[in-house]
């Protein structure tokens, strides 16, 4: 592919990466798009901001003591809005050393902290392509990063919108159809992250099927033993990290007809070849 002369570049697109990742919007500032960069910047920290408010900040008290600790965090999604959650840490920590009863919202705030870094995530592959994409550029369609959202909050809808509909059903059926059976085999028990922390990490990643099944059901009380338990939250889990693969397949599509659009590719190199 063809590399950009330094006049036809916005800047740096690892700086613009990292700047969005320790500040949502901050990587589009650096690139001179200020109207944008501040408007992602209210939306994301709106959303870290309203879910501390409504979990008071207590979100990390849900992991269980011996897990406490510096490295605790990275496998939440909160750690794509890198800077909030250095932040959180630094301010409430883990918690008194006297437990106390968890506000009435607990769970809702902790979804919002947890949709601001992943909707960050997004935004810093937007960045990172618009330090790529030539000033001159005004290429068509959606944005990949908005494509690769799509295809985590709905999954098989990013292939569907790219034209790739075989794939599109294939992808939502099974992950889908994996969550709904984990949920199923562990009666509901997944569906909190007070009960299952990284477990619950993993299943947001799939998306709204995830999290409105757990607010439509609002988080169902383990009464009795679960015989099915372990491996119905395995089977929950998993199609969440599966979409990690399936976004990134949509992103790389995304991104080559993007850049193709864009007059990247230079003459000869279209964009691969996609099917079903």
């Amino acid at each position: 592919m063809a590399e950009l002369r330094p006049s036809e570049r916005r800047g740096d697109p690892l700086v613009a990466l990292f700047l969005t990742w320790f500040l949502p919007g901050a990587g589009h500032l650096y690139l001179g798009r200020v109207v944008p960069g501040l408007v992602l910047f209210l939306v994301v920290e709106g959303l870290f901001g309203l879910g501390w408010l409504l979990s008071d900040g207590r979100t990390f008290e849900l992991l269980d003591p011996e897990l406490r600790g510096p490295l605790a965090t990275l496998l939440t999604p909160e750690v794509g809005n890198l800077g909030a959650m250095i932040a959180q840490i630094r301010v409430v920590g883990y918690g008194a050393e006297m437990p106390s009863p968890f506000p009435r919202h607990m769970a809702l705030g902790g979804i919002l902290c947890a949709l601001s870094g992943i909707l960050n995530l997004f935004v810093m592959a937007h960045a990172h392509l618009a330090a790529r994409t030539p000033r001159s550029a005004r290429p068509r369609g959606l944005p990949p990063a908005l494509l690769t959202g799509i295809a985590w909050l709905v999954p098989g809808l990013g292939h569907f919108l790219q034209g790739r509909r075989l794939r599109a059903l294939v992808v939502g059926g099974l992950l889908v159809g994996f969550f709904a059976l984990g949920t199923w085999m562990a009666e509901g028990s997944n569906l909190s992250r007070e009960r299952h922390f990284y477990y619950w990490s993993g299943q947001v990643l799939l998306g709204l099927p995830a999290i409105l099944t757990e607010l439509v059901s609002c988080r169902p009380p383990v009464t009795g033993e679960l015989v099915l338990g372990d491996v119905g939250l395995l089977y929950a889990c998993m199609p969440g990290l599966l979409n990690i693969l399936c976004m990134l397949d949509v992103h790389g599509v995304a991104e080559d007809r993007w850049l193709e659009r864009s007059g990247v590719g230079g003459e000869g190199v279209p964009a691969r070849e996609v099917s079903a």
